[in-house]
């Protein structure tokens, strides 16, 4: 039985759950003896897992509206040949991973032309969070055949509109794994017995690198002069930051060292076992190292165009941006945004976590009330089965 599924994602974190998701198909596919073919817009995570990637998406995303200008026209072209692709070999199903614009405009025109070919979204808006304008929602629920819920409240608030709603529970909780011990880290990463890390990750978008990095490279910078044996690490989700990285580590005389994108995944878990606390962008991430329970600050930057008119014209509103206070309503990991983000705020809370052991027992306490809210593991397993059992 011969069956094809065509995916649709962007940025690095919708590549990385693509690629978790096409895993988990190939491999019910196998149990089925199905032979099934993938093929989609993603990035190197995907194509690694057997999928035929039609264009690499990873490197045309951004946040904001000043941000975006320049990706439109790629972006509008990309998804002009994907359409085209999508009418000339019809997929047996289509998944839409995150990207929300793209996904949403994708999803809307293949359901007025071919109504016949059913569409799935995992890992859809964050809708139930926050509210644009008129408190209005996307068409997501008109062109979904089914949501692939990954938080409950999102489960509830597209189920209360009419949604087909199955919730899978978040795909995170399935790569949380036991971490090596700190002396076999050590070893492994070279460091001595009083060394522990400083771990950055400012940037899975080109805006982040200006926005960001510079903020979190000057309080790394102060944080290493007050704590000595801190060292500086910066995993690289993308090739082409590396040499950025690594001329910011210079530029602030930083003792420190960027792990390539290619290291990243063999060594995360000796990093983690290490990490002291973590300077951050919202995202993934946040779930991610919530669920290893590394203390974290999440800091994030937009243009002041793009502040200006998501607050005053569009009138965006959000309480929290990381997902974890999100999905919590309330703060649990520290936040600074736009003129709250910089080096002073961000390393005066740096040394709370570092210097006081009410603040680390605060958040671990946050991280318990989180893993409840996530689901059990095999989140991308069931995906998988309800996908396949559903074309078969």
């Amino acid at each position: 039985m011969n069956k094809k599924i065509f995916i649709s994602t962007g940025e690095v974190s919708g590549d990385l759950h693509g690629s978790l998701l096409s895993k988990a198909l190939f491999d019910e596919a196998r149990k089925k003896s199905i032979d099934l073919e993938i093929c989609g817009l993603g990035g190197e995570r995907m194509k690694k897992e057997g999928v035929k990637i039609l264009q690499d998406t990873t490197s045309i995303s951004a946040i904001g509206i000043w941000e975006a200008l320049p990706l439109i026209l790629p972006t509008l072209r990309i998804q002009k040949k994907f359409y085209k692709l999508l009418k000339k070999y019809p997929p047996d199903c289509l998944i839409l991973i995150d990207y929300m614009g793209p996904n949403i405009k994708i999803g809307t025109k293949l359901k007025r032309s071919r109504s016949d070919i059913p569409i799935y979204y995992y890992i859809a808006p964050q809708e139930w969070a926050w509210r644009v304008g008129n408190n209005s929602t996307t068409n997501l629920i008109k062109f979904s055949d089914k949501i692939f819920a990954i938080f409950k409240q999102e489960a509830k608030f597209y189920r209360r509109r009419g949604g087909n709603v199955f919730w899978v529970g978040h795909p995170m909780i399935d790569l949380a794994r036991r971490l090596p011990s700190k002396k076999d880290s050590r070893t492994i990463l070279k460091l001595r017995g009083n060394q522990n890390i400083l771990l950055l990750m400012p940037a899975s978008r080109s805006q982040e690198l200006k926005y960001i990095l510079p903020t979190f490279l000057k309080t790394a910078k102060k944080l290493q002069l007050k704590y000595p044996s801190l060292v500086v690490y910066i995993p690289s989700c993308r090739r082409v930051f590396d040499e950025q990285f690594r001329k910011g580590l210079e530029k602030y005389e930083i003792k420190g060292k960027v792990i390539s994108q290619q290291d990243d995944s063999e060594l995360k878990p000796y990093i983690y076992s290490l990490t002291k606390l973590a300077l951050c962008k919202s995202g993934t991430v946040n779930m991610e190292l919530a669920l290893y329970g590394i203390p974290q600050i999440v800091g994030y930057k937009v243009s002041r165009v793009t502040a200006f008119i998501a607050r005053k014209i569009l009138n965006f509103k959000v309480r929290f941006i990381s997902p974890v206070n999100l999905l919590l309503k309330k703060l649990v990991i520290p936040e600074f945004v736009q003129k709250n983000f910089n080096e002073k705020k961000v390393f005066h809370q740096a040394c709370r976590y570092l210097d006081l052991t009410s603040e680390k027992v605060k958040i671990k306490k946050g991280y318990a009330l989180l893993k409840k809210e996530l689901g059990e593991e095999g989140v991308v397993e069931r995906a998988a089965k309800e996908i396949i059992n559903s074309i078969i």
